[in-house]
């Protein structure tokens, strides 16, 4: 693969951070309204996330075709071929709303979960250019430009809520059609070297001996609970706050406020990650999470959902970067392509299992049944992180 300058891949990962941004805007809209949306399109509300879950499992089972596919033909068109893709998701997803037909919605939903694989590819994207002292730098960077979805796809899922009534919603997924079409203009002029001829006949290890190595289980496992406990209350929150009778205000807010948590410390994650490991970083996720549990538990109020969703989204970010910045320690370059695809498999099917959990959880058995089930996932993660330690002989706190 040709090297950039450091000079052109800082600016590339800016644009990737860009493109980040504006995809991810559609990812937020999606999750904020999947939910709200199933529960007034299907007749038995205990499957009222399903959306949300076929979004994730879409995600899930192109995550492997969209890393091989992009080590055929380059980062860049799989990129543009996922804003296709995106598109059409929304289109069929607004089609559904307006002909009230909860099936042909949760299809565009499936849809449009295919192209977010594409977009979880980002960071990798930017960790594959960036010189070796940049790369959590570079994975950060990307990260943030999440930041500008945490304001962005709350407020068009805010504002385009009754553009088009009577068919509530509509012109929100019209609206999550355009964004895609927007990335799509702006990476044309992104430039992410092709893999070479050499490059693309080397094979590297078996995954199964890279699988075998502590380093990937650790990465692997902060990258399923960290985001599979995330999706799980972030998607059962909307419907929990509408049941406690918030205003659906309210809930869009706690929503935007929980993805400023998620990205807005990509600022300085690179940095601690640099400073004090990805191990450490990853440990205080954990705690974080356990954190943001208690507080869930303690109450229903307005400003209960909005802490304990910022201290989710806060752990999630660094639980999730930790995770991705510890995996590119365990592959060589002719392995990135099926250790990525098979971490983003791991991560994206078991939060589609923890989608499909989330409503089910909230209807038969109540709010405070869903953080508790989080609870066992995030002290394996950490007790994960403790082994990891130990194996690297690493005190858990940095001298």
């Amino acid at each position: 693969m040709t090297v950039l300058t450091p000079a052109a891949a800082k600016r590339n990962v800016l644009i990737l951070a860009v493109c980040m941004a504006l995809a991810n805007s559609a990812v937020t809209l999606q999750v904020t309204l999947g939910g709200l949306v199933g529960h007034i399109l299907v007749e038995d509300k205990a499957y009222a996330t399903l959306p949300v879950t076929f979004v994730v499992a879409g995600t899930a089972l192109a995550t492997i075709p969209a890393s091989m596919l992009m080590r055929r033909i380059g980062r860049r068109l799989g990129f543009m071929l996922g804003c296709l893709i995106g598109c059409s998701g929304s289109l069929i997803a607004a089609l559904g709303v307006y002909l009230g037909h909860f099936w042909l919605f949760c299809l565009g939903a499936f849809i449009f979960g295919g192209s977010s694989a594409f977009v979880q590819l980002y960071r990798f994207a930017a960790a594959d250019i960036a010189p070796q002292n940049f790369k959590s730098k570079a994975i950060s960077w990307v990260m943030v430009g999440g930041l500008v979805s945490a304001i962005l796809g709350p407020e068009i899922a805010k504002y385009t809520r009754e553009l088009l009534t009577p068919h509530l919603f509509l012109a929100s997924y019209l609206a999550a059609a355009a964004l895609p079409l927007v990335v799509l203009a702006i990476l044309t002029t992104v430039t992410i070297p092709v893999p070479t001829l050499t490059e693309l006949k080397e094979q590297g290890r078996p995954l199964l001996e890279i699988v075998r190595q502590p380093t990937f289980m650790v990465a692997a496992m902060a990258g399923m609970f960290g985001y599979g406990v995330m999706n799980l209350l972030m998607t059962a929150t909307p419907l929990a706050m509408q049941l406690c009778e918030h205003p659906f205000a309210a809930a869009a807010t706690v929503i935007q406020w929980h993805v400023v948590g998620m990205f807005f410390p990509s600022f300085f994650t690179g940095n601690l990650i640099a400073r004090f490991g990805a191990l450490r970083i990853i440990m205080v996720g954990t705690l974080l999470n356990l954190a943001c549990i208690g507080v869930a538990l303690s109450g229903v109020g307005v400003w209960h959902f909005q802490i304990a969703l910022l201290l989710l989204g806060v752990g999630w970010n660094f639980m999730y970067i930790g995770g991705t910045s510890l995996l590119t320690e365990v592959y060589r370059p002719a392995e990135r392509n099926k250790t990525q695809a098979l971490n983003d498999f791991l991560v994206f099917g078991t939060v589609a299992l923890a989608s499909l959990g989330s409503g089910k959880m909230l209807y038969h058995w109540g709010w405070d049944f869903v953080p508790l089930s989080a609870l066992p996932f995030i002290l394996m993660a950490g007790l994960a992180v403790l082994w990891l330690l130990l194996q690297r002989k690493q005190p858990l706190l940095a001298e």
